[in-house]
Parts: C-alpha cells; structure tokens; sequence
C-alpha cells in the first residue's frame, strides 16, 4: 500500500487525502490551468480516483471546459483538483495544495507551445508541447 498524500486549501475549511500511488507528476504551462491559478505554470500530480476523497469540508466545483471540472476551496480560492470527463479512474491534484510539496515534484513541463513567454523554464525535465 502507497504511503497517504494529505493536503487542502489555505484557510484549512478543505482536507484532502490519496492513498496513492501518485503519478504524472508535471509543470502544466495550458492557458485554462494559467487562468484558473493566476499563475504562469500549475504543478500537478495524479492519483486514482477511488483513492482520494475530500477529508473536511465540501469543495466548490465548476467546468472549467467541456471537457472537465475543477474543484477550489469557497472560502479561499485554493484550486484543488481537476478531472476529465473521460478520465473518471484518475483525479489530477495541485502539488501546493499538499501538506509537504516537497514530496512529489514535477517530473517534466507540458503544454509548452501554451507557455508565457516570459517565463523562463530553468531546469533540465523533459519537455512536451502538448499532453505527453
């Protein structure tokens, strides 16, 4: 069994936990996920979805494409998760919304055709254009 992955919003209204095992850990450069964080890149990591569950607190959801939802914390504004419509079996999670970061980096950058061109990638992880 994978070791538990804790986590939630800023304010603390929202705990989340994952049993794991956490995969495709990345930067994500996309447009949707830059405007949803105001930031210039989200780091994510996924987990099967029957794993994960929201500990305390109830998130707020939106669409945020047809293609799938998000959820943030209604008091905060914490982005949290993601999913694809598709993609039932895996939620992708924010890297910062988790208690200790540190635990899983990003492992490469994707959609960097979508990356702000002032923001300079100073690693060595692979890189994708799109999805990998």
């Amino acid at each position: 069994m994978s070791a538990a992955i804790e986590g939630g919003c800023f304010c603390g209204y929202l705990s989340y936990r994952a049993l794991g095992p956490a995969s495709d850990e990345t930067h994500c450069h996309c447009t949707i996920c830059r405007r949803t964080s105001a930031a210039p890149s989200v780091a994510w990591f996924s987990v099967p979805s029957a794993d994960f569950r929201f500990t305390r607190g109830e998130p707020q959801r939106f669409r945020s494409s047809e293609r799938g939802e998000r959820t943030f914390c209604p008091r905060c504004g914490t982005p949290l998760t993601f999913q694809l419509d598709h993609q039932q079996d895996e939620i992708d999670v924010t890297t910062c919304s988790l208690s200790d970061p540190e635990q899983l980096p990003p492992k490469d950058h994707t959609h960097t055709d979508e990356r702000l061109s002032w923001l300079a990638i100073g690693d060595e992880l692979p890189r994708f254009s799109g999805r990998r």
